[in-house]
């Protein structure tokens, strides 16, 4: 995907973006690409499928209708390099985005991602999700959790669903159908007292199978969930 295919989508979906956006997008890709070479960020770096499977694939929420160019709190979670949020971000300017990440060294390439892009309302913090799910300045303080392919849903609903406030909702991107990883996640999100409202299939402009499950907190997370760093990997609910 071209970036003049990249803007042309965007327009099929009602979203022209300025001069300054398509500059950003532009200095993103040069960025990731440049940094990469310090540290692993993506083993993606042919500019066309930058723009595709990185940029494009980001915004599925925007163009689903799942998010909209107003100040919700969005909590992005294994984000790497800044994917889904940051994309989503130069497109509604608005969101209010915060990124925890484990790896210190993603945390400084995205600080400076967001000096060299203009980006205002990014907050980007070092260290592990169980940790931060168990602080009160985290617990229960976000609108939308979104993740891209971080872990089946039997996992990533003990990592996400915490941060989330009542009637808040995890948007979890994935790679392929996932019928089967919901089906073994029913008792995680029963646990932590959460329902699947949406998951649907869809794929990319060049065919690549994709899926969106959205998540809905329906009561206040259990006080002892997430569970201590590792223990959800090791022993999913």
């Amino acid at each position: 995907m071209t970036p003049q295919t990249f803007y042309e989508q965007l327009k099929t979906h009602g979203i022209t973006l300025t001069d300054k956006q398509k500059k950003q997008f532009e200095r993103y890709f040069e960025l990731l690409v440049e940094w990469n070479q310090k540290i692993n960020l993506t083993a993606i770096t042919e500019k066309n499928d930058v723009y595709l499977k990185h940029f494009y694939d980001s915004i599925a929420p925007i163009l689903q209708g799942h998010l909209a160019n107003e100040s919700v709190r969005i909590l992005d979670i294994g984000a790497g390099a800044g994917f889904p949020s940051l994309p989503m971000k130069i497109i509604f300017p608005n969101l209010d985005v915060t990124i925890v990440d484990s790896l210190n060294k993603r945390i400084q390439f995205l600080n400076l991602l967001a000096d060299e892009l203009s980006l205002t309302k990014v907050h980007f913090f070092h260290g592990r999700a169980e940790d931060f799910g168990q602080d009160k300045q985290f617990r229960q303080q976000f609108d939308f959790v979104t993740a891209r392919a971080v872990a089946r849903m039997q996992i990533l609903a003990e990592l996400t669903i915490p941060f989330l406030k009542l009637n808040g909702r995890l948007i979890a991107l994935k790679a392929s159908a996932a019928d089967q990883e919901m089906e073994q996640a029913k008792n995680a999100l029963t646990t932590l007292f959460a329902q699947i409202i949406e998951s649907r299939d869809y794929e990319l402009p060049n065919g690549d199978p994709r899926n969106i499950t959205i998540v809905e907190k329906k009561k206040e997370t259990p006080k002892k969930y997430p569970r201590k760093a590792g223990t959800p990997n090791k022993k999913p609910l």
